[in-house]
């Protein structure tokens, strides 16, 4: 390790569905953090690590910070964003390029001032017409005193190189925290329930997703072998049907969709058995979210 090396921890904040969770999986190559475009996808902080040759960077993917409604379950998320931004050593808010408003200016104010923020404008696959993008700089500007702001495509991985080269500067000197081999410090546990709660939210209907949560209530390694044994909860006894589907198709299809994306990350092959149960009210219980892992 040479002694220039750099290490630190960098929150990725910003409102729902600006692309925070597909910014850090491109980040490090590897996806850790579940996509979808319904809010409340991240509910946890997720971290992923990225270790280079003279710099290890150990990113924080927060959940959006939500405001439009009250809940046990949202204020735990808007706990753990806050959380996040007192406890890294610099901070990425994410904004989409041509739609900065209100909702941004929200989590602007909670910025800190005593470290630094870079601004990350994504989506500019998006915009039809790059040269916009000067003035959304402008004005960014204006409206916090980031270090630098960074346009990019999360998506696509444009920008990104260079959003590591600006972070890097603001790391402080420092040895590894962790094997360069290592992406995350989440269990694999966690990580299943991560990866099938995805295919729930990308399949389900508009409302069904908020009521939703998984528990995996048996995880048991045989050699390669990983055997998963998930409870979906649901918190209506009507939404039982919807998740399970006809004949059992729709349950079937996610839990298959969501064993693939697990073999994947593993390494290995996996034995998944998803059934689901009603748990009424756990979203707005600080006693449900607790047993469910969600008050982290």
């Amino acid at each position: 390790m040479n002694a220039e090396f750099r290490t630190g921890t960098l929150a990725i904040v910003g409102r729902p569905n600006v692309g925070k969770s597909t910014l850090m999986n491109r980040l490090i190559g590897q996806k850790l953090s579940i996509v979808s475009r319904k809010p409340q996808t991240t509910r946890q902080r997720v971290t992923g690590i990225l270790t280079t040759t003279d710099c290890q960077y150990i990113f924080v993917d927060t959940p959006g910070f939500q405001t439009r409604h009250d809940s046990a379950l949202n204020r735990v998320m808007n706990r753990n964003v806050t959380q996040a931004l007192a406890a890294v050593d610099v901070i990425i808010c994410v904004v989409e390029a041509g739609r900065i408003g209100a909702a941004d200016r929200s989590i602007f104010k909670l910025l800190p001032r005593d470290r630094p923020v870079l601004a990350a404008i994504n989506k500019i696959d998006r915009l039809s017409d790059k040269s916009a993008l000067l003035p959304a700089i402008a004005t960014l500007a204006t409206e916090f005193d980031f270090v630098d702001i960074v346009p990019l495509s999360a998506a696509h991985g444009e920008g990104t190189a260079a959003l590591l080269a600006c972070a890097a500067k603001q790391l402080p000197l420092a040895p590894a925290q962790f094997d360069a081999d290592e992406i995350t410090d989440r269990s694999e546990r966690f990580l299943a329930a991560e990866l099938l709660r995805e295919k729930l939210f990308r399949n389900l209907g508009e409302e069904l997703p908020y009521g939703i949560a998984v528990e995996i209530e048996r995880f048991v390694q045989e050699g390669q072998l990983r055997r998963i044994f998930a409870a979906i909860v649901v918190d209506k006894a009507a939404h039982k049907a919807m998740v399970i589907g006809a004949k059992g198709e729709k349950l079937k299809r996610m839990s298959t969709d969501a064993r693939v994306d697990m073999e994947k990350l593993f390494g290995g092959p996996v034995y998944l058995e998803a059934w689901v149960k009603v748990k009424s009210g756990w979203a707005d219980s600080e006693r449900a979210l607790k047993s469910l892992g969600l008050d982290q």
